[in-house]
């Protein structure tokens, strides 16, 4: 399944590079998924032709990617888009459940030792809620200067 799927970006990327009698070939089989039977009764040409098309068409494309690059490179920016998606999300959850917090009223009155205790824990939660928010902003920076040196 890998290959296919491997087979399929590098003719994403590089198949307006091969002839259009090739590209028709390698489309009816990977994308269309016809055997090689099909194609050569409509192509007018031997089995094996078109498997040895198929083949020649893989070499060639696997050739310009290893040239070129651009199925890594794509991939490289896909994963930091993903962590970057992720992070935001991450904030925005921690946002979500900061405004929650703030709306919801005092249900009993607390010993003034007991609020003092609860400031401070309060205070450091907010100092590290708002360490991890600095760090996540700092990595989707970096996450996007990475992306923006890629293209």
């Amino acid at each position: 399944m890998e290959k296919i799927v491997e087979h399929g970006l590098l003719y994403d990327f590089y198949g307006e590079l091969l002839t259009a009698h090739q590209r028709q070939i390698y489309e009816d089989a990977v994308y269309h998924d016809m055997s090689l039977t099909e194609i050569a009764d409509i192509q007018g040409i031997s089995r094996q032709g078109v498997h040895d098309l198929i083949r020649r068409c893989d070499k060639i494309l696997e050739q310009y990617e290893l040239k070129l690059g651009l199925v890594k490179k794509f991939a490289l920016v896909k994963e930091k888009v993903q962590r970057i998606d992720a992070l935001a999300k991450e904030l925005s959850e921690q946002d979500k459940g900061d405004a929650v917090k703030t709306k919801l009223p005092e249900q009993y009155e607390k010993s003034a030792a007991e609020q003092e205790m609860q400031g401070a824990q309060s205070a450091s939660k907010e100092a590290s809620g708002r360490k991890t928010i600095a760090e996540r902003l700092a990595a989707i920076r970096t996450l996007s200067g990475e992306i923006i040196e890629e293209l």
